[in-house]
């Protein structure tokens, strides 16, 4: 599963890969003057979305490091052409993403996209019942194999692609096998949990995990399978479930721990009550200035609890070889990552938005782009909590126990986390080419702004 037009140097072990092993990858990213500027919604209800960023491009076979290629799309079926408007209608930075990947992966993620965005798109709509919702959710993946299925009574803003689903269905019955597989049994998991949450709050630590499985650890799974039938990627990427499935729920645990105020001010509530009801009556009480210090401490528990997944995005991400699905895959674990530190032990998560600037933002997209690189931002992020756990606080020793943890994971000193791997003159040509790409800065712009601010 999320930035620059532009390839660096591997390390050994996480060469690009490509089915065909040895030679250069398959397909282009679209140019800078190409990206998207439509709305992404991130991951938050009951819905499996998937925030991503714009991967790193592979470098053209006969181009420079920095250059990119137009892929042509004078090739595609009108139903396909299609779904890629509709894939720029309805998101922006995952449209992007999806198109830096190589080969015939790009369109059956696309297809995938689509097919949960309908299913979200019918989920989020408030304006159907739930006695009429309920069976849509837990069948939506028989309409795949209905060419007439259409739903036209919704009002939400993306109803284009229930209204027009039989395009999006005849691209999936288009997908090769292998692909159709993945994704209907993805859609079929989903649907049902969808279904199973409309009405259920999240109470225990246990079922926060589960929720966040059915909206987001499904998308990592059914991602790292389509990834594994590609042949990009080696079958453990595919079959490891548990490591896929911590990728999906440490975004989606991030995005739920940032937006605590959001969600309250709209009426949801995703905080575990086995965590939060031990510090006050009501989740809402943690917006009021007496209770900031408990509020605090339900923060860094949670936080504490989300760390966990980090040895398993370090072994996930380690497996990868295809370069344009490691930028897809490291760049939003990142971002959540330095989220993640911004938001700990942070009395702003009660007051307002809590934001990454938008210089580190492009930092870290422009640096995941290696697994050495990964791991020494999540060094540099780790240090950063370590050094501000309070002693008084109540998760204080557990927080610095899985911070040791995950030190253990061969991660390079700390010292040297600089990230001096970018000359003044490369830097300065960078800014050259940014300043004169008006298109590419505001599109980039945009972008950065949906993963620091978490777009809906």
């Amino acid at each position: 599963m999320s930035l620059f037009k532009r390839t660096l140097v591997l390390s050994p072990a996480a060469a690009p890969r490509g089915p065909g092993a040895g030679g250069p990858p398959r397909g282009c990213p679209w140019p800078p003057a190409a990206w998207p500027c439509k709305d992404w919604s991130r991951l938050r209800s009951p819905s499996g979305r998937l925030p991503q960023p714009h991967a790193h491009s592979h470098a053209c076979p006969s181009a420079s490091p920095t250059a990119v290629c137009l892929c042509p799309q004078d090739s595609l079926s009108s139903s396909m052409k299609t779904c890629y408007k509709y894939l720029n209608q309805t998101s922006r930075s995952f449209a992007a993403v999806i198109q830096a990947l190589d080969g015939d992966i790009r369109h059956a993620v696309c297809v995938f996209y689509l097919v949960l965005r309908a299913l979200d798109t019918l989920e989020d709509d408030m304006t159907i019942s739930v006695e009429r919702k309920v069976p849509l959710l837990r069948s939506f993946h028989t309409f795949l194999y209905d060419p007439d299925w259409r739903y036209t009574e919704s009002k939400d803003k993306h109803r284009q692609v229930l209204e027009d689903f039989p395009t999006i269905s005849l691209e999936f019955r288009s997908l090769a096998e292998k692909y159709r597989t993945v994704i209907a049994d993805i859609c079929q998991k989903m649907g049902s949990g969808m279904a199973e949450f409309l009405d259920k709050h999240v109470t225990s630590k246990q079922e926060w995990d589960k929720y966040c499985h059915y909206v987001a650890g499904l998308v990592g799974i059914g991602l790292s399978q389509l990834f594994s039938a590609s042949e990009f990627e080696d079958p453990v990427v595919g079959e490891d479930t548990e490591l896929a499935n911590s990728l999906g729920l440490f975004l989606q645990k991030t995005n739920i721990i940032r937006d605590y105020l959001e969600d309250q001010q709209e009426g949801r509530e995703f905080w575990p009550q086995e965590v939060w009801g031990r510090y006050v009556r009501k989740l809402a009480d943690f917006a009021q200035p007496e209770n900031i210090d408990v509020a605090v401490q339900c923060l860094n528990e949670l936080i504490t609890n989300t760390l966990q997944h980090i040895p398993d995005i370090i072994t996930y991400l380690s497996r990868l070889r295809n370069q344009s699905v490691f930028n897809f895959c490291a760049i939003p674990q990142v971002m959540a990552i330095a989220t993640l530190a911004a938001c700990y032990n942070n009395q702003q998560v009660f007051r307002g938005v809590v934001k990454i600037r938008k210089g580190q933002a492009v930092t870290l997209m422009m640096d995941a782009n290696n697994m050495p690189a990964v791991k020494a931002i999540i060094c540099q992020y780790m240090e950063e909590i370590y050094h501000r756990i309070p002693s008084s606080d109540p998760s204080s020793e557990k927080t610095r126990q899985i911070i040791s943890t995950i030190r253990t994971q061969n991660l390079p000193s700390c010292q040297l986390v600089a990230r001096s791997h970018y000359s003044p003159i490369y830097l300065s040509f960078v800014m050259l080419v940014a300043a004169l790409s008006w298109q590419y800065l505001s599109a980039l712009s945009q972008v950065t702004e949906d993963y620091v601010h978490g777009e809906r």
